[in-house]
């Protein structure tokens, strides 16, 4: 059982951040039961598996409401391996999409670019 700055330290993620994760319900902390004279939450070891995990989906475009979503009971082995796969197939998918905007937006630029150069030679 680790403290917040345990925590952080271990997982090189700010304490802020850990906190925000928390209040976002990606995963909690818990007082030691037999020590009522503080405030103290204290970590496990699931908890450091739960960041890594959502500082590595959130590394390939996964939102958070998206990491949310899944957390649980990815960790708890609730979903099977063909429904994870369905959540990185639908990423995929969004990707995909995203990269066809972003190859549309290119060439409008272009264009653009195109008709500005043609537009101050012919002058």
């Amino acid at each position: 059982m680790k403290l917040i700055h345990q925590l952080s330290k271990e997982t090189g993620i700010p304490i802020g951040t850990i906190r925000f994760y928390e209040k976002s319900g990606l995963f909690s902390g818990k007082p030691k039961e037999e020590v009522t004279t503080n405030n103290y939450v204290y970590y496990d070891d699931e908890v450091i598996e739960k960041i890594r995990f959502i500082q590595m989906a959130k590394a390939v475009g996964f939102t958070l409401s998206e990491i949310k979503e899944v957390i649980d009971a990815w960790y708890q082995r609730q979903i099977s391996t063909s429904a994870q796969i369905e959540v990185l197939n639908r990423k995929l998918i969004q990707i995909d999409q995203k990269i066809n905007e972003l190859k549309a937006m290119k060439k409008q630029i272009t264009l653009c670019k195109t008709n500005i150069e043609n537009r101050v030679t012919a002058q």
